[in-house]
Formats: C-alpha cells, sequence, structure tokens
C-alpha cells in the first residue's frame, strides 16, 4: 500500500487529510512538524509528501516548510513534495518549486483537485524510476560491449561515431547476423535521443492489412476489430529513434507511405482525418541488394535514398577474424555468469577450429555455438569437438609450389588477417609465438 506523509501543526488538517486518504486506499504518516517529519522518513517506506509550509500561529511566510524542503534536497532525498499553504504567494511557490517541490495546493483544498494531484504526482515518480532503470540498463550494456579489434570494425565505429549524434537518416547494409541491431541501439544511445527508449519494429513481419494500423495506429472503431484507440510506431517513437528493421521487406504497396513521412513528416491515424507530424529519427537495416531490388521493381528508389542519407556496410565476422577468439572468450564468460557456471576456457584446437570456419550466420550463430558449448561443457576447457563446427568453407586448389614458398605465403596471409598482430598470426597458423618469430626472422620478413 502507498504510504504518504502528512506534515502539518494542526491535528484537524491531519485528521481531515487521514480520512480522505484512507478512504482512497493510501497509507498515512501523521508528523506535526519538520523535525517529526525527518525521522519519519528515516523509519518508514514513504511514497509522497503532503507539507504545510508554515508551522507557527503568527508566521505566513513559509520558511519552515523551505528550510524542510533544503534540508530534503541536502540529504538527497528524492520524493514528491506537495506543498500546501493558506498564505500562498507567487515568491513562495518559486521557491518551493526551487527546493524540490512537485505541487502547490491552496488550503482550503478541494477533494478531487489533490487527489488528482496525488495520483499524477505518484505516476510522475514511477515513470522516473523507469526512466533511471531504463538509463543504468543502457549504461552497464555500454559499459560491458566487447571492445572491437580489427581495422574494418574500427573504421566503421569512428563514421558511426561522427554521424550518431547528428539527426541524420542512417541504413546499415551487411550479411545476416552481422549485429546490425545492436549498431542500431549503439547509434541511439550515441543520440541526442539517447534518454528515450528506442522503438523497432520488424517491416517484413508485418501483414498488409495491419501496416498502417502498426506503423500510424487507429481510433476506436476505424475497423471492426479496433476496439480501443492504439498508437502506431511514429508516434511511440516521438522526440526518439525509429528502427526499421528488414527495410527491404516492406511491401512494395505500403512504401508510399512510408515515403510520404520521410519526405514531408506528415501522416493520419487509421480512422482519423487530422493530420500528424513524425518527430523521430530513423534507422534502417538489411541484407538485401537494393541495387538488385530497385531493378526488378520491388523496391521503390526514391525512398532509398530517403533511407540512405548515410549508408553504412557491416563486415561479416569472417572479415572480422582477428576478433574471433577475443569475441568467443567474451560470449563465454557473458553464459557463464547467465548459467551460473565457473569459469571456461578454449582449448588451442578450438580456437583453430574457430578461426578456420567461414561463419555463414556471422555474430548471431558464433553466440549461439558458444552458448551451446558452456552449457554442454563439463571440464572447463571447450575444445573443438565439442563446437561441432562440421561444415567447411569451399576451397580452391593450392597452386604447386615448394614448402618453403607456402610457409612464406601462409604466413604473410596470416598476418595480413591479423593486422601485423604476431601472437595472433602464430594461433591461426597452429605455431607458438616463438615459432611465428623464428620463421619471420628466417625468411626475413617484416
Amino acid at each position: 500500500m502507498v504510504e504518504i506523509l502528512v506534515v502539518d501543526d494542526r491535528a484537524d488538517i491531519r485528521l481531515s487529510l487521514v480520512v480522505l486518504l484512507e478512504q482512497h486506499g493510501y497509507s498515512v504518516k501523521e508528523a506535526d512538524s519538520p523535525q517529526q517529519a525527518q525521522v519519519s522518513l528515516k523509519e518508514h517506506d514513504i511514497a509522497l509528501i503532503l507539507l504545510d509550509m508554515n508551522f507557527n500561529l503568527d508566521t505566513t511566510s513559509g520558511d519552515e516548510g523551505l528550510q524542510f524542503l533544503n534540508w530534503m534536497q541536502q540529504s538527497n532525498i528524492n520524493l514528491p513534495v506537495i506543498a500546501m499553504t493558506a498564505w500562498s504567494n507567487v515568491d513562495l511557490v518559486v521557491q518551493a518549486m526551487r527546493l524540490g517541490a512537485t505541487d502547490f495546493i491552496d488550503k482550503p483544498w478541494k477533494n478531487r483537485q489533490l487527489l488528482n494531484a496525488i495520483k499524477q504526482q505518484l505516476s510522475l515518480q514511477v515513470l522516473s524510476k523507469e526512466n533511471a532503470g531504463f538509463k543504468q540498463q543502457r549504461n552497464d550494456k555500454q559499459h560491458h560491449q566487447y571492445q572491437w579489434q580489427s581495422s574494418c570494425m574500427l573504421q566503421l565505429f569512428d563514421e558511426l561515431g561522427t554521424v550518431a549524434a547528428t539527426n541524420a537518416n542512417i541504413l546499415l547494409t551487411g550479411e545476416n547476423g552481422t549485429g546490425k541491431s545492436e549498431l542500431a541501439q549503439w547509434i541511439h544511445n550515441h543520440s541526442e535521443q539517447r534518454d528515450a527508449p528506442m522503438v523497432s519494429v520488424n517491416m517484413g513481419a508485418i501483414s498488409s492489412n495491419l501496416f498502417e494500423s502498426e506503423m500510424f495506429g487507429h481510433i476506436k472503431g476505424a475497423f471492426t476489430d479496433a476496439k480501443a484507440n492504439r498508437l502506431g510506431r511514429f508516434e511511440l517513437a516521438e522526440n526518439s529513434t525509429l528502427f526499421l528493421d528488414e527495410i527491404a521487406n516492406t511491401p512494395i504497396e505500403q512504401q508510399a507511405k512510408i515515403l510520404r513521412v520521410l519526405e514531408s513528416g506528415e501522416y493520419e491515424v487509421l480512422g482519423s482525418s487530422k493530420t500528424k507530424f513524425a518527430k523521430c529519427r530513423i534507422i534502417s537495416a538489411t541484407n538485401a541488394e537494393f541495387s538488385t531490388l530497385i531493378q526488378q521493381e520491388k523496391f521503390r528508389e526514391d525512398l532509398y535514398y530517403r533511407l540512405n542519407t548515410i549508408e553504412l556496410r557491416v563486415p561479416s565476422l569472417k572479415e572480422r577474424s582477428v576478433d574471433i577468439v577475443s569475441l568467443s572468450r567474451y560470449y563465454i564468460a557473458g553464459f557463464c555468469h547467465k548459467y551460473k557456471k565457473t569459469h571456461c576456457e578454449l582449448s588451442t584446437s578450438a580456437e583453430n577450429a574457430l578461426v578456420n570456419y567461414h561463419w555463414p550466420g556471422n555474430l548471431r550463430e558464433l553466440s549461439h555455438l558458444i552458448e551451446r558449448a558452456v552449457l554442454l561443457n563439463k571440464t572447463g576447457v571447450i575444445d573443438d569437438t565439442e563446437l561441432r563446427l562440421t561444415a567447411t568453407a569451399p576451397t580452391t586448389e593450392l597452386p604447386l609450389m615448394t614448402l618453403k614458398e607456402a610457409e612464406i605465403s601462409l604466413i604473410n596471409k596470416a598476418l595480413s588477417q591479423t593486422d601485423g598482430n604476431i601472437p595472433k598470426a602464430a594461433v591461426l597458423i597452429g605455431l607458438t609465438k616463438s615459432s611465428m618469430y623464428r620463421r619471420i626472422e628466417k625468411y626475413g620478413l617484416n
């Protein structure tokens, strides 16, 4: 039950408030002075305070109430406070608000007005806590993000960092499973809209008959099953980011409706003739080749150009080979924590298998594979047999060459894939670090 603290020096006022509030389901604690209120705040889980501003019969300044508000502020007590006084004035209201009062009610109060003010302040407090929780989750996630090492990803994040704080529409392309959704969230978290949650929608999962309702909302009675008003994704994303995943799968007959919003910002809620204006930043993602879709008249060229103010390609996991082993360890740590298992390690053979695999499913496949290996592992060391990497990448026949030429070629390829990192290149071709250094020196390689 919600507990409200009533702070007033008059017993009859406190009694009236106790009766009113308990009739409406609240639990009430009483304090006849700011000093007693301080004690109550330490002993009870108070959700809201009704604070009289004057505690001496010959005083109308509100100084005692202001002092109590100042004490709350200094003590970092963040609770909604509705100030009450029979001697209100503009200056007192301004001072109280500056010190943290969230509303002001004149005495004698009107019951309905007071109850509405209490309900509103409690609702705002809940929203504030939810928002704080969202920010904490976002910050925690950002803090624990994997730090990419491959040059292609460092370059991508450099470009993302440049455009994230702008309002430019961004189109992310790349293979399935490369992490486009996570990158969209990263962009949002580093944008001016970061304090509001990002709104996502899978454009390929919306049936044509529900498209307008899903994207623009509907009013009650707009169609047979419209039994209540519904907010569309554009309105839900107001002053935030709208992420249009699988944008290339948008039905061709619905693309003109998205284009209109991107061009003019205008749209209508289904069943209403009133024009609304979208106020959100658009991030889109796809694994499709737009040039082919446009040529086949399956995607509008004008919509494509509206979406790709900035177009960025997300590299495949194979292009990030220098990250595969360290990323696998990052996933292992996360899944060990999730399933409350002791720490697992990768054997050398497992590391080699991970690097040599061609990863058609990219990050998604790697994550699922590591999760399964962690769940099934009993020894604390994950071997290559536990990874179950049965598929192999297509191979081409090697040209005939001497063993020396083959070894030099293999070393150079490993160094190239690891951006010149000799220890990591050694792991790729199954050598120890010292053996790798000896061969580099032997063949005079840079």
